[in-house]
């Protein structure tokens, strides 16, 4: 196993996400122990010590299940980590409660790494609320020793980050993101690291294989990598692809069977990033695989939208939807831009596109997002 440092910690190279553990009768929120428990035993044989839940996680279940596993280790021989679900806004005014009750679920003392959770465009104003005080509650926690690091976990666009930065980032040790080749482009990843980097906050890693839409190309591109890296497997392009991003400490995989936790640690054994050709084969593959409306934000279309609609947001969110089919976080991503501010909030007047210095025909294109949303 590839261990990282962190404020004098060795922290193993491939932590092990706990959204995605076995279940039972395909309900979620049954988790299996046995066959987690076994999982985990074996991912503490081999050396992975970080252990990533959260409150939301298979509905609810999450932490108590990893306490429960993890309680016959020596509490000094891992790392847990939780986080504060402030993606619920309702949550906003417990910050207490929920941290006490996570404590009680886990069994734990203390949490190594705690987290506010799923920063984002939605829940940014609640986070940053000083009423709330949030933030004071978990300093206070981290003063007494029952938070060993604080930092958060980001969804939100790069401007979302950056506010959340400038308002809490002298106190933040480390940023959780959504990285993998091909939101490097696609969701502007690389963009974020980038801005974690000016604020010296290492980078952990989560959905580095997409949800597992990674792990399974086109034969056609399949060849192509085999041919570069013939003993190398497809899902390990994608840790292979981190390798090369210096700030990235931790990276996070939600493991479902014992065969992906094997594959994964035999990937962490050893550094193996890839040369200069075959990381642009891969983002080659990856502009491929997203190819989409060629909008490029210059937002002369806003200035002329009579519904002040926020066009090359859409589009991004538009071309995502084009990829992924959907998703949380394009419904999430849509939610926080208002009622009247949907794709469907379009008058089809073309205003917009008589100014579009790319000649995009941008009333189809939103009309063809509304009628995608409803399906």
């Amino acid at each position: 196993m590839i261990y990282k440092d962190f404020k004098g910690k060795k922290l193993s190279a491939l932590g092990f996400g706990c959204m995605r553990f076995p279940t039972i009768e395909d309900d979620g929120s049954k988790i299996d122990e046995a066959s987690t428990g076994e999982m985990i035993d074996y991912a503490i044989k081999n050396g992975i010590n970080y252990f990533d839940t959260a409150w939301g996680y298979h509905g609810g279940n999450s932490e108590i299940v990893v306490g429960k596993l993890l309680s016959k280790y020596p509490r000094d021989s891992y790392y847990l980590a939780t986080k504060f679900p402030g993606y619920d806004l309702a949550n906003m005014n417990k910050a207490e409660e929920i941290f006490e009750r996570q404590l009680e679920k886990t069994g734990a003392d203390y949490f190594d790494f705690y987290l506010f959770h799923n920063v984002c465009e939605r829940n940014i104003d609640g986070f940053l609320n000083p009423e709330y005080k949030i933030l004071d509650y978990l300093l206070e926690q981290k003063k007494n020793g029952r938070i060993r690091h604080l930092g958060f976990s980001a969804h939100g666009v790069y401007e979302t980050m950056k506010r959340f930065l400038d308002a809490y980032g002298e106190h933040l040790e480390f940023c959780q993101i959504q990285l993998n080749w091909i939101d490097w482009e696609l969701q502007g990843a690389k963009q974020k690291v980038e801005l974690l980097k000016e604020y010296n906050i290492p980078v952990w890693v989560m959905e580095p294989l997409r949800g597992g839409k990674l792990a399974e190309i086109s034969p056609e591109d399949t060849a192509e990598l085999i041919a570069m890296r013939p003993d190398e497997k497809i899902p390990a392009w994608a840790f292979r692809f981190i390798e090369n991003i210096p700030e990235v400490t931790m990276v996070l995989s939600g493991m479902s069977t014992m065969e992906q936790l094997k594959e994964n640690i035999a990937t962490f054994s050893s550094a193996k990033p890839l040369n200069e050709k075959e990381n642009e084969k891969l983002l080659s593959i990856a502009r491929k695989m997203t190819t989409g409306v060629p909008c490029t934000a210059c937002s002369y279309c806003t200035e002329y939208c009579p519904q002040g609609l926020n066009i090359p947001r859409l589009i991004s969110l538009y071309n995502q939807h084009k990829f992924s089919g959907g998703g949380f976080l394009i419904s999430m991503a849509l939610d926080a831009m208002g009622e009247d501010k949907q794709p469907s909030s379009c008058i089809g007047c073309k205003s917009c596109e008589a100014v579009c210095p790319q000649g995009i025909k941008i009333s189809e294109v939103l009309s063809d997002f509304s009628e995608r949303l409803k399906s």
